[in-house]
């Protein structure tokens, strides 16, 4: 039997329905699986856009930024 799952949180997911009753102990060997980039394949191009910038890491140079955000601004 072969199941596809996400590794997510430390715990393998499956992404479809596994027919195997509640506790069954199973032997799993790994195999990646090459996706594309886009896997959103129902996503707009211009969301897609969006999701790759807010996945990208910035860099305010600000530190202490969000131990400051109930401060009030002028």
């Amino acid at each position: 039997m072969t199941i596809h799952a996400v590794f997510e949180h430390g715990v393998f997911r499956p992404t479809e329905k596994v027919d195997l009753p509640e506790g069954q102990e199973v032997e799993v060997q790994v195999r990646l699986v090459e996706t594309p980039k886009t896997t959103r394949a129902s996503v707009s191009p211009g969301l897609a856009e969006i999701y790759a910038i807010l996945g990208e890491r910035y860099h305010s140079g600000h530190a202490g930024t969000a131990e400051r955000h109930d401060e009030r601004q002028p």
